[in-house]
């Protein structure tokens, strides 16, 4: 039996065909809030073409996904009261989504994330939406 592959939600977002809090987009990049944060205020970046995994990433495309993370990373920071982040890809083992996506998690000093175990949370309703636009704020003007 053939297991069915895994849905690109990403592709899905960036069609516009799933729903997503977009904080950033581009016509290379997309960031928008995990729907499933470690903390509130979690970003994933992402290239808009399809990518499956860091390795494919084209090097040419590098400087510029990672020059936007790093100015998601900032605004996460300046304005969520973070303070500071944590940035990471998983390439294929814990890929959920077969699309390249950087994890900018906002972090605190005590707030309990320890080693690779990334508890999840959820928004309240409307929380997200609020959350989203704090970071379209700040990347609109950055």
């Amino acid at each position: 039996m053939n297991a069915r592959p895994p849905v690109d939600i990403v592709c899905g977002i960036v069609a516009g065909q799933v729903d997503a809090e977009v904080v950033y987009r581009d016509k290379h990049h997309i960031a928008f809030l995990d729907h499933r944060p470690v903390f509130k205020g979690h970003v994933l970046v992402c290239p808009v073409g399809h990518v499956d995994t860091f390795t494919d990433l084209p090097a040419d495309q590098v400087g510029a996904l990672f020059l936007l993370v790093q100015r998601v990373a900032a605004a996460v920071v300046d304005t969520l009261g973070a303070q500071g982040t944590f940035t990471a890809i998983n390439t294929v083992v814990s890929q959920s989504v077969p699309h390249l996506h950087v994890h900018v998690v906002p972090r605190t000093k005590g707030d309990g994330l320890r080693g690779f175990f990334w508890p999840r949370t959820r928004y309240a309703d409307g929380e997200a939406a609020e959350y989203a636009e704090r970071l379209r704020a700040a990347l609109a003007t950055a």
